[in-house]
This record gives structure tokens, C-alpha cells and sequence, in this order.
């Protein structure tokens, strides 16, 4: 530690042997910072805030009739390409800033300082920005500010609606072209229907379900032919006496009784009243319902007690007569069914014979189908947004979607907010001490000098034998007081010097 102190005290020795190299840097240091300083330019802010009201009445009105615009994003977008080429060049004109290039590289050189110094800043909430720009000219300052405030304002309005009109032109020519198609689509269709007018499927069914309808109903007819042949079959026995009952019981309904059948209907009758009243379940419903039924069994009992016999008479009796009219009208059954199962038969026929054709047919039906119907749902839904966005743009003409309001309209400032002449003749006086302190430490260190025995036995490695003490006469004393007057007077006046330019530029920026 105690030669650390040493080795401490002599480099100190060494820089004061150079004190007056050392107080001369500091000064001519001092004097070119300062004047430096001094002369630097003023530099006047002008700034201005600006709120951006993005709600709006008719937002949550219009919600889902118009594609509302993101105002918000608008805003944001806005205020990052505010200062951009364009805008900057632009801002240039307005304020006559351009008359002072006189040629391409100065313009350029211009553009760039304006890119730079201009500055667009957001709180970070509630839409409330601020624009700013520094110049050495106050009033220049202020107009640049305006004119970037006429910019943002414009821009918000003007991009807007050119959006909007190039979303709407661009509907259009869809919807032109979808047009287009559609009447192709439709032509198409329609020459397709009438080539194959006669093999055209119904609405609702294809080939193979006709094919399966066809093919059921020719099914059904023919077992009721069938059925109707056998019950022909059975009134011929009944007639010629091959069967021992004279009728079936299919038969017995067609078969008159005067008597019981005026009952039957008269039950019926009273049957019909009663169910508009009561349900199937009342007593009265179900007590007429069985006496009908004891009627219809009486009249077929009565029927059935017919018996064929050898009475020559028996063709003009009216029970065989009724079997006659049966008979006629179950032979005209059977001729019905098997015209109907020939007519299924035929179509079945036919049906299978375009196996081949009917299927392509539909494919390509299909095919033109499912073409027109995307055609004309994307020309639905290119005219149900083309009035939207007409929508949208008569309702973005209005100023209650996004409104402007200037809270600190810029003015030309009065006092300049640069250069910091305080803060840089600190620094100024802070570096000229420390120049001058450097240059009294690189010169000990390049022109060392020993100032103890220790130092010179240490350095050499010698023996030191004794050392002279120098003896100091009164003119030396004197000189070498005064010296160290003169030493001290020239740091004082270069600190009194940084204090009077410290005091003045504090005043200046008081008084304005």
C-alpha cells in the first residue's frame, strides 16, 4: 500500500513538472469548445397534438348491413407512412423548402434531413398524437407542422374513398364477367334440355330412381292383375255352379239388399255425426260401429243362403243378376290391370333401353347444373357486395366515422429548445481539464524525471552513493511563489470564464 502511495505521489510530481503545458491545452481546449458552442445554431421545436375520434353512432347501427372500415388501423397506418418520400417532397413544396436546392444532390441531401428531424409520436392510447419538427427558422418550423397536419387529415379522407371507388369499379367488372357467364351457363342449358327433351329426367329424380319406381309399379300391377283375374275366376264358377257359395266375400259388397243396406247407410250416416263429437273409444261410437258390422254379416248370411238348383228360372233371379253385373264388372278390372301392366311394361322396356344414354344425359346435366348455380351464387354475392360497399362508402363520406381534432394547434416558437449551450460548455470545461491533465501525464511519461533515490536506484539498478539537496536562494523563492500565483490565476480565470458563459446562457433562457 505504502508503494502504491509512492509510485502515486511521484507521477503527481511528474504532472506538475508539466503543469503550465497542461494549463495551456486546457485553455486552447476551452476556447475552441466554447466558441464552437456559441456559435451553433438555435434550434426552434414546433409541435402540435392532434386527437383522432374514432367513435362514431353509426357503427354499431350499420353493424352487419355495411363492411364498416377499420378506423383504428387507418389511423395507425397513417401515422407510420406520414413521414414518407412522397409526403416529405410534398411537404417541401408547401413550404417553399425547395427553392433551396439548387441542384439533385441538395434536394436529396434535404429530403433525408427532413425524413430525420421530423418526428410523429403516439401517447399509446386514446388516438392522440403529436407531431413535432425542429428548425433554425421558428416560423419554418410551424409551417412544416401545419403542413403535415393538412397531409394527415387529407390523407385519412382522400385514401379512403380511393379505396373505396377502386373496391367498387373492381365489383363491377365481376359482376360484368359473372353476367357473362351466366347467360352462357344458361344458353348452354337450355340447348342441352332441348336436345334431350324426351329423355329429360323429372325434377326431383334421376335415372335410377325412375328405373325403381317403374319397376315397382309394374310389380304392383301385376300382382293386382292377379288378384283380379282370380276374382273373376270365382264369380264365373259361382255363376256356372261350381262353387258351392255363390259369392266371396269381396263379392258381397257389390250384391243389393234394399233393406239392409238403407240400415247400413243410415248407420253410417249417424256414425259419420257422432265422430265429430266423440272419439273412436266413446261407447256410443263403438256400440254403432258393431251394429254396422252385425248389418254387413246379416247381408252376407242372406247372400250365402242362395243355393244353386235346377229351377229354369234361376237366370232371371235378381241374385244372379247382381252376379252378372259383378262378373261384367270384374272382367272390365282385369282388362284395366292388364293395360296398365302393358303401359309399365313398355316404359320399363323403354327405361332399360336407354340404360346407356339416360346416365350420360344426366351426368352432363349436372355438370351444366352445378357450373350455373356457382355462377349465379357468386354473381348474388358480387352484387350483394357491390351495394354493400356502396353502402359502406356513403357512409364513410361522413366526417362522424373518423373526426379531426387539433388540441394544440402548432405556433412559431418564441425560445429555442437547442442547442443545450449549458450542458455542452460543461462538457467543454470537463474535457479542457482533462486535456490538459492528459497531456501533463503522457509527457512524465515520455520525459520521466526521478525524484527520490528509491526511484533512481529502482529504475537503473544502480547504487545511488548520496544525493544534493538543492538550496533555494530568495530570488528563487520569490519567482517560484509567483509562478505558483500565476498557476492558480490562469485555472481561476478559465473556471470564472466557464461561469460567465454559464450565467449568460441561463439568463438568455430565462428572459425568453
Amino acid at each position: 500500500m505504502d508503494q502504491l502511495i509512492t509510485q502515486l505521489i511521484n507521477q503527481l510530481k511528474g504532472i506538475w513538472k508539466y503543469r503550465w503545458r497542461a494549463v495551456f491545452t486546457a485553455w486552447l481546449v476551452a476556447m475552441v469548445g466554447w466558441i464552437v458552442v456559441y456559435k451553433l445554431p438555435d434550434d426552434y421545436q414546433s409541435s402540435a397534438r392532434i386527437y383522432v375520434d374514432t367513435q362514431s353512432v353509426l357503427q354499431p347501427l350499420m353493424a352487419g348491413m355495411v363492411m364498416a372500415p377499420n378506423v383504428e388501423q387507418q389511423v395507425s397506418i397513417m401515422s407510420r407512412t406520414l413521414i414518407s418520400r412522397p409526403n416529405v417532397e410534398r411537404v417541401m413544396r408547401m413550404v417553399d423548402m425547395d427553392l433551396k436546392a439548387k441542384t439533385a444532390d441538395d434536394k436529396e441531401k434535404l429530403v433525408k434531413k427532413l425524413m430525420d428531424t421530423i418526428k410523429i409520436e403516439s401517447t399509446g392510447r386514446d388516438n392522440l398524437f403529436i407531431i413535432s419538427y425542429n428548425n433554425e427558422d421558428p416560423k419554418i418550423a410551424k409551417a412544416v407542422v401545419q403542413s403535415l397536419l393538412t397531409i394527415f387529415v387529407e390523407g385519412s379522407i382522400g385514401n379512403k374513398k380511393k379505396d373505396n371507388t377502386s373496391v367498387i369499379h373492381f365489383l363491377d367488372e365481376q359482376i360484368k364477367e359473372y353476367e357473362g357467364k351466366l347467360v352462357v351457363a344458361e344458353t348452354a342449358l337450355k340447348e342441352f334440355q332441348q336436345r334431350n327433351i324426351g329423355i329429360m329426367p323429372r325434377q326431383g329424380s334421376d335415372y335410377t330412381a325412375q328405373m325403381l319406381a317403374v319397376s315397382d309399379s309394374l310389380d304392383q300391377a301385376r300382382l293386382e292383375l292377379k288378384e283380379a283375374e282370380q276374382a273373376r275366376d270365382t264369380l264365373k264358377k259361382q255363376i256356372n255352379g261350381d262353387e258351392p257359395s255363390l259369392v266371396t266375400d269381396d263379392a258381397l259388397s257389390t250384391i243389393s239388399n234394399p233393406e239392409l243396406d238403407a240400415r247400413i247407410e243410415t248407420m253410417n250416416k249417424n256414425l259419420d255425426a257422432l265422430r265429430l263429437n266423440y272419439t273412436e273409444l266413446h261407447p256410443d261410437v263403438i256400440s254403432t260401429k258393431r251394429l254396422i258390422a252385425r248389418l254387413q254379416e246379416m247381408k252376407k248370411a242372406e247372400a250365402k243362403l242362395i243355393k244353386n238348383s235346377g229351377d229354369p228360372g234361376k237366370n232371371y233371379s235378381p241374385m244372379l243378376q247382381q252376379l252378372n253385373v259383378a262378373l261384367a264388372q270384374a272382367e272390365s278390372n282385369v282388362a284395366g290391370m292388364k293395360a296398365r301392366v302393358t303401359e309399365y311394361a313398355l316404359r320399363y322396356d323403354r327405361l332399360k333401353s336407354m340404360s346407356n344414354a339416360i346416365p350420360e344425359m344426366e351426368a352432363g346435366l349436372a355438370q351444366l347444373n352445378r357450373d350455373y348455380q356457382v355462377n349465379k351464387e357468386n354473381y348474388e354475392k358480387l352484387l350483394e357486395r357491390r351495394e354493400s360497399a356502396k353502402l359502406s362508402n356513403d357512409m364513410g363520406d361522413t366526417t362522424e366515422l373518423m373526426t379531426f381534432k387539433i388540441i394544440d394547434p402548432p405556433t412559431a416558437p418564441q425560445s429555442p429548445t437547442g442547442p443545450d449551450r449549458i450542458k455542452l460548455f460543461s462538457l467543454v470545461f470537463v474535457a479542457a481539464l482533462a486535456s490538459g491533465f492528459g497531456i501533463a501525464f503522457v509527457m512524465n511519461q515520455i520525459r520521466p524525471a526521478f525524484h527520490s533515490q528509491v526511484d533512481l536506484r529502482e529504475t537503473t539498478g544502480l547504487p545511488v552513493l548520496g544525493e544534493v539537496t538543492k538550496i533555494w536562494s530568495v530570488q528563487e523563492k520569490i519567482k517560484r511563489r509567483k509562478n505558483l500565483y500565476a498557476f492558480g490565476l490562469s485555472l481561476l480565470s478559465l473556471l470564472l470564464l466557464y461561469g460567465l458563459l454559464f450565467a449568460k446562457t441561463a439568463l438568455k433562457i430565462t428572459l425568453f
